[in-house]
């Protein structure tokens, strides 16, 4: 009975470890298991936790494939054929240094190969240029060893010509390695063609973590070789049971969602690209840069404004007539604009998971990357319909600033005082700064007395309740200080309000300076009042003698014969800046009435504003947009208050004429004004009464 059990038992453990070896043969050599079944055929996987680190390990590869020395001789195999690795302009940032610091291959061995230029999409690969890249490194004596491509780019999501990368890496023995955010979509049942050639490639690299939302999940770089000792030198396999639990996490997460629930999520972030995508193709001032790629789940949008007069086609690229400096003044211009338009919409919009980022051709755009975001966020098609709508509220803001910026800049141009800064970060109508008396125009340091003119003028300007932001801080390549004004939401009256920033900045000034002589005023007052005082005291005692100044002697003589002594003292005249005595003050019990001060001076142009207008805003006289009762009143109300205010200094003037002491002269009386005033003091005398009452 007890061998019996034995031989059962070893049957058992026989069948089971046949059972294992034929599933580990089907997933070494069958198709992926999952969302990519019957897409990437007869190929491995290797789970990581870098992103980078599967393709360090596939250029490691490649490297033993291509030389067999290598194991041997080392890197002396690589110094008599050098290998070269190509990648894209529009990789991500970093990558080639990663792999030469990984491989410990120098720089010289990676090939930069450049997008676009004519033909095609800026951010794709130019596969012409790439060939001729080819040629001339094998005519060079170097080995074409590896090309990384793009499903999908770092910044903007194109896809490159991967068939055409396939049949020219075929031709010239090149692995071929792809990684991108759009390998996604091959988990869909439609996939694009574009993407669909990176199921043919040598390798590739998934990221189903930021794809699905799941955390601590590791990335997967799926490859086809059939040399598992090369594959175990290179590190893609191991025999550690620790490096077999890293694909537990993916695994089991993979298991909780299911296919079902992996194609949802993916569909669900295309179709949240794709609706922004419509949407913002109906919405003016806004270009898509990604419009060739329907299958992207990536939008890249900016502002734009089309110069007057001019094709909306021929914007894109700057006419050789066009001065530089002009053509980098208005790229600064958008580019502020479109960071501050980025800024808003995450601020308004925080499902969305918006990212700004800088190009070096277009400029600075806004992109909305669903499949890197939704699953962690929560992204609905309710936040794409908000973000369309933020986006449309947030137009006329922007075409308004950059209508008045070339406006702001001449009307400040033309004000004396003022001196217009050129700062292309700041997304505002403009900056200014005002040049005080005692201003150094050379200099770049921090200017003390300009800042405490600049803090004032800027307390002065929020004082007023308009509509628009004001700030200060330092000058643009300087340490001086400047007024930032903030975006125009409305049409603003820009020569009022550089004549209201002209005005209020000299009159701050100017008080700064009179505040400055008065406390000089008052110190040397001070100090001669101390000094009649003291002469005062010296007269006072050679008047009185010295026998009063013995106490007792004194006592007794002022008794028999007491001093008539005035109380003296000084008094100091602000107005006149003089010391008088106190005398008259103490004789007639009253201070002396002074000088009235001037009136400060004030702007040369006073602008009436009807009931409930905030400052800076233009004139609604005339404006069609005004109903015809709310403008009659309101121009009823304007011509009262230009009518009152005309004949209060009609008034003033006339009675500033006269002479101030001089009575009024008696206005001319009609004739029966007298003789009803002969009348009424007739009346006034007492009335004789008749005899015959007596």
């Amino acid at each position: 009975m007890g061998k019996n059990l034995k031989e059962a038992m070893k049957m058992l453990e026989d069948s089971q470890r046949r059972t294992e070896e034929e599933n580990g043969k089907k997933l070494l050599s069958g198709d992926i298991p999952g969302p990519l079944q019957g897409r990437y055929e007869n190929g491995c996987a290797y789970f990581h936790e870098e992103e980078r680190e599967g393709l360090a390990k596939i250029c490691r590869l490649a490297i033993h494939s291509r030389y067999e020395d290598f194991v041997v001789d080392g890197f002396n195999v690589l110094y008599n054929r050098k290998p070269v690795l190509y990648l894209s302009a529009a990789a991500r940032p970093g990558l080639g240094q990663y792999l030469c610091n990984q491989l410990g291959l120098p720089f010289p061995c990676l090939c930069r190969v450049p997008c676009n230029t004519v033909f095609g999409s800026q951010h794709q690969m130019d596969v012409a240029f790439l060939e001729k890249l080819i040629k001339d490194d094998i005519e060079r004596g170097k080995l074409p060893l590896l090309l990384v491509a793009n499903a999908g780019t770092a910044a903007v999501g194109h896809t490159d010509k991967i068939g055409r990368l396939k049949e020219l890496c075929e031709q010239y023995g090149i692995w071929l390695h792809v990684e991108g955010v759009n390998l996604a979509t091959l988990a869909l049942g439609y996939v694009s063609s574009s993407v669909l050639a990176a199921t043919k490639c040598d390798s590739m690299t998934l990221t189903p973590g930021p794809w699905l939302g799941l955390p601590a999940v590791p990335a997967v770089t799926l490859y086809k070789h059939d040399d598992p000792a090369l594959t175990l030198v290179s590190g893609l396999t191991s025999n550690k049971p620790a490096d077999k639990l890293r694909a537990l996490p993916l695994w089991l997460s993979l298991q909780y969602l299911g296919l079902d629930g992996i194609v949802e999520r993916i569909k669900h972030a295309c179709q949240l690209s794709q609706r922004l995508q419509e949407s913002l193709k109906k919405v003016n001032h806004i270009k898509i840069l990604v419009e060739d790629e329907l299958s992207s789940p990536v939008v890249v949008f900016r502002f734009f404004q089309e110069l007057p007069g001019s094709d909306p086609g021929l914007n894109a690229i700057p006419a050789p007539s066009a001065a530089a400096s002009a053509v980098g003044r208005e790229r600064h211009s958008c580019d502020a604009l479109n960071r501050w338009l980025g800024e808003q919409l995450k601020q308004l919009v925080p499902m969305s998971g918006l990212t700004v980022m800088d190009l070096e051709v277009e400029g600075t755009c806004v992109r909305f990357s669903p499949l890197m975001t939704a699953a962690v966020l929560g992204t609905r098609g309710e936040d794409v319909d908000q973000l369309v709508a933020c986006v449309q509220s947030k137009l006329p803001v922007l075409t308004c600033t950059l209508q008045l910026r070339e406006e702001f800049k001449q009307e400040v141009e033309a004000t004396a005082g003022l001196l217009y800064v050129d700062d292309p970060n700041w997304p505002g109508i403009g900056v200014v700064r005002y040049e005080h008396a005692n201003d150094d125009k050379s200099s770049l340091k921090l200017d003390p007395e300009g800042e405490k003119i600049h803090a004032g003028l800027l307390k002065k300007l929020n004082e007023l309740e308009s509509d628009l932001t004001f700030k200060m801080g330092p000058e643009y390549k300087s340490m001086k200080s400047c007024i930032y004004i903030g975006m125009a939401s409305d049409d603003i009256d820009i020569s009022e309000l550089v004549e209201t920033i002209a005005v209020t900045a000299r009159e701050i000034e100017e008080d700064s300076r009179l505040l400055e002589n008065m406390t000089e005023v008052v110190r040397k007052g001070i100090q001669e009042a101390q000094v009649q005082l003291q002469k005062a005291n010296e007269e006072r005692l050679l008047e009185e003698g010295v026998l009063r100044q013995i106490p007792v002697v004194g006592s007794v003589l002022n008794w028999f014969s007491p001093v008539q002594a005035s109380q003296k003292g000084r008094t100091f005249n602000l107005t006149a800046g003089s010391l008088e005595s106190t005398e008259h003050t103490y004789v007639y019990k009253v201070q002396g009435s002074g000088v009235t001060p001037p009136q400060t001076p004030t702007g040369t142009r006073t602008k009436q504003r009807l009931p409930g207008q905030k400052p800076f805003k233009r004139s609604l006289r005339g404006s069609d947009a005004i109903s015809e009762t709310s403008s009659v009143s309101h121009i009823e109300d304007l011509e009262k208050m230009e009518q009152s205010s005309g004949g209060q200094e009609a008034s003033e003037a006339n009675s500033h004429e006269r002479h101030p002491e001089a009575p009024a002269p008696p206005e001319a009386e009609p004739p029966g004004a007298l003789q009803d005033g002969a009348q009424g003091l007739q009346d006034d005398r007492p009335v004789e009464e008749p005899e015959s009452l007596r």
